[in-house]
């Protein structure tokens, strides 16, 4: 008799093992990589676009940023990449409603999105106009019951989970309408890019998906909402997507997991020196990166079950790579005369469990990050971490919790 202990571990096992088959570039065998053709990049550098053609091709950065030079020289050149985080994307939702209620919100040329960051980064694309949705997104408790288990299916199966409720999710909110906006945003030369793991390969696939909404036709919806699912689908958590891509003339399936299995966020470099090819005075580019989640995790006495290890492991996980990647993405962006700004959640915030999806905590982090952003407390100016200290203090709600920019581990984290 199989008891509940043994599927918790054979289902801690499946996801551990997806992680060992992604960092070891192996995968199930399902078909040959010989047999699709080779259209996806050699490293995060390229994007994958949907042409005219209905037709997917791999362009260099490079020659994306052909698109970008179009943009008005008078308005700075800006960019916003959200990480991943899960439950924890509830913060950085918050916050982007609260920057447009204060004003601050920019109209940002490029924005990027991984994970829980890619179900946001439409949002943020489309402007503050859609900040009703995104609000009901995350505090509406439609996530409640994300997280259905398999059962006995886990030991077969890809997954712990179920990857129907994800997918109802996200189908939910990706209208037409919504869909038309992110095509005339995309047709104004701004950009909209959304980062996936293709399981096969063991890379990130970065997709051009305002590319795929002006192009798409009636594939865009379903080509859209497969992206966005399968850049939030953890490894062994839900189970990989499959995404029918048409390329060079061919139709191959490829399946493809989360982003942030590979990239926690994404800040193109070559995009960078947009400004440095531009006639006339263009205001500096600035980079925006928004993490859904801590930048550390404080000692904590985890209960030695399924969901409490996978959530804690992930979340160590996650903060270590974008440490790291944070580090490397300030000084290649400072290095290229950018501004750089950041921001994450405080460790002195509590019920940071990225598959915690109840509402009344999605609502609680939703509002502290609204507050943050709307008193002008969310973002860390990178070379002047430490400015302002009078107004270290301050604080949100009713547990003295610090923003972002009055936190001194964030903060100095800006110093290294």
């Amino acid at each position: 008799m199989i008891t509940a202990k043994v599927v918790r571990f054979v289902a801690l096992t499946v996801w551990l093992t997806g992680e060992f088959v992604l960092s070891g570039c192996t995968s199930a065998p399902r078909a040959p990589s010989s047999a699709y053709p080779k259209v996806y990049g050699e490293s995060p550098e390229t994007i994958r676009t949907l042409g005219t053609d209905h037709q997917f091709s791999e362009l260099t950065v490079a020659s994306v940023a052909q698109r970008l030079r179009g943009l008005s020289a008078a308005d700075a050149f800006t960019i916003l990449a959200l990480s991943g985080g899960g439950a924890n994307g509830a913060f950085g939702a918050g916050a982007l409603v609260g920057l447009a209620r204060s004003g601050t919100r920019p109209r940002f040329s490029v924005v990027t999105g991984v994970s829980a960051g890619a179900l946001i980064a439409p949002y943020a694309f489309v402007g503050p106009e859609w900040d009703r949705q995104l609000t009901d997104a995350y505090t509406g408790g439609l996530a409640d019951h994300l997280l259905q288990r398999r059962g006995l299916g886990v030991i077969f199966g890809s997954s712990a989970y179920r990857g129907t409720p994800l997918r109802k999710l996200v189908d939910h909110y990706l209208s037409d309408t919504l869909i038309n906006a992110i095509a005339r945003e995309a047709a104004s030369g701004r950009l909209l890019l959304i980062a996936t793991t293709n399981v096969d390969t063991c890379e990130t696939v970065i997709w051009d998906l305002g590319s795929v909404a002006l192009n798409g036709g009636a594939r865009a919806k379903t080509l859209i909402r497969e992206i966005l699912v399968a850049s939030a689908s953890v490894p062994g958590m839900f189970p990989p997507v499959i995404i029918h891509v048409e390329a060079h003339g061919a139709t191959h399936d490829e399946a493809h997991v989360d982003g942030t299995a590979s990239v926690p966020f994404i800040v193109p470099s070559a995009f960078l020196r947009i400004a440095e090819q531009q006639s006339g005075a263009m205001p500096p580019p600035a980079v925006y990166v928004m993490v859904n989640g801590r930048l550390r995790e404080d000692p904590l006495s985890v209960q030695l079950r399924f969901r409490s290890i996978l959530s804690r492991s992930i979340s160590t996980g996650l903060s270590h790579m974008v440490r790291t990647t944070l580090e490397l993405t300030a000084t290649t962006v400072q290095l290229d005369g950018a501004g750089f700004e950041y921001s994450a959640i405080p460790v002195a915030y509590p019920d940071t469990a990225p598959l915690d999806f109840r509402a009344a905590r999605m609502r609680q982090l939703f509002h502290y990050g609204y507050e943050c952003a709307r008193t002008g407390r969310l973002w860390v100016l990178a070379q002047h971490a430490f400015i302002n200290s009078a107004t270290r203090d301050s604080t949100v709600g009713r547990r003295n919790i610090p923003c972002p920019a009055d936190d001194d581990l964030i903060r100095g984290f800006a110093l290294r």
